[in-house]
């Protein structure tokens, strides 16, 4: 039992990162299958990579600059996996004007307009929240953002359809979650928010519920369910969206 839980961590761990798992777990069909459940788990250890780099450099440098080599950090730990899906998804549903034309250009690997301009907007927008958070709350907020946000993800994949037919490298994301196994994404997505004060974390929430609805009634409009890309494009809004609730108690 415990064992094949470590497998699927670790499935987790190599499908939505870079970072080395042991040898002797091996590669399955059926770790991968089950390993959405670690998800927001995946985003405590990318969050504490980039609030392990951003505090680390913050003791000689700005603040400004601190917050990018965290960026930085994360970007590389994940290969910056999910950013690409939030630019392919700009890509596509920029430019498609129905679904197969959505789905197709997704598909291509090549950045366009939409895609080059939303990246860049996006990753503006989290550098410049993360660095109005101050010191006192951006090592909080970042391991409870990555945890947050690819939980928010995870509930397009219990709650829509998978709606591409071909195998590629997110088919293992199209097999939907159990309600235990979404209890346990959610359970795993919000004890980190314990970190933080209370009504910044329920700010964070809010937030971070107003993107995923607005993300999951959008794409099931447009395509009639989520993709691969879409779940990327979804943790990376959630995950925007979260710092920006953050921010709101300052106002």
């Amino acid at each position: 039992m415990i064992r094949t839980e470590l497998e699927y961590f670790f499935a987790a761990l190599r499908f939505f990162t870079r970072l080395p798992v042991p040898a002797w777990v091996g590669h399955s069909e059926e770790q991968l299958n089950h390993a959405t459940r670690y998800f927001p788990l995946i985003g405590w250890l990318v969050g504490a990579i980039g609030a392990g780099v951003t505090w680390l450099a913050a003791q000689g440098l700005p603040l400004s600059l601190a917050v990018l080599l965290g960026m930085a950090a994360t970007l590389l730990a994940t290969g910056a996996f999910h950013e690409d899906g939030f630019a392919d998804s700009c890509d596509g549903f920029g430019g498609g004007w129905d679904k197969a034309q959505v789905m197709r250009i997704m598909k291509d690997s090549r950045i366009g307009s939409y895609g080059a301009i939303g990246m860049g907007v996006l990753l503006l927008c989290k550098w410049t929240a993360l660095a109005e958070l101050g010191p006192q709350l951006i090592v909080s907020a970042l391991l409870a953002g990555h945890a947050i946000s690819r939980a928010a993800a995870a509930t397009l994949i219990f709650s829509l359809d998978y709606v591409r037919d071909e195998d590629g490298k997110s088919k293992p994301l199209a097999v939907r979650l159990g309600k235990g196994e979404m209890l346990l994404v959610l359970a795993l997505g919000l004890l980190p928010l314990a970190l933080l004060p209370w009504q910044q974390a329920l700010q964070g929430v809010l937030a971070v519920l107003i993107a995923t609805l607005w993300m999951a009634r959008y794409t099931l409009r447009r395509i009639g369910g989520y993709t691969g890309d879409v779940l990327g494009a979804t943790q990376q809004l959630a995950e925007v969206a979260f710092y920006l609730g953050l921010l709101c108690a300052f106002s």
